[in-house]
């Protein structure tokens, strides 16, 4: 088996400050590519959720934008809106 000579010192040097063989820290390394690749290979596949929404603001938010108002003053209004509506409802 012939190893890149950089990792052999590393793995040389992590072996002696760990107080392992080199035997044990391949072993390991080994043990963990293997178990890592068994995982991988069981993990179920992972559904992703799409949205068909078109990107852009609500309706009425554009037109107030097109209409030259600010972002700043329609959001002021509609947290204004919902906050009333939301009195109402505590109210009943």
């Amino acid at each position: 088996m012939r190893i890149d000579e950089t990792l052999l010192n590393e793995a040389k040097a992590y072996a002696a400050k760990n107080g392992r063989s080199l035997t044990s820290v391949m072993e390991d390394a080994l043990r963990q590519l293997l178990n890592r690749a068994t995982e991988v290979a069981e993990r179920p596949r992972v559904e992703l959720i799409t949205s068909d929404a078109k990107p852009g603001f609500a309706p009425m938010v554009q037109q107030r934008l097109d209409a030259g108002e600010t972002l700043e003053h329609i959001l002021s209004d509609l947290e204004d809106e919902e906050w009333v509506e939301r009195a109402r409802n505590a109210a009943r």
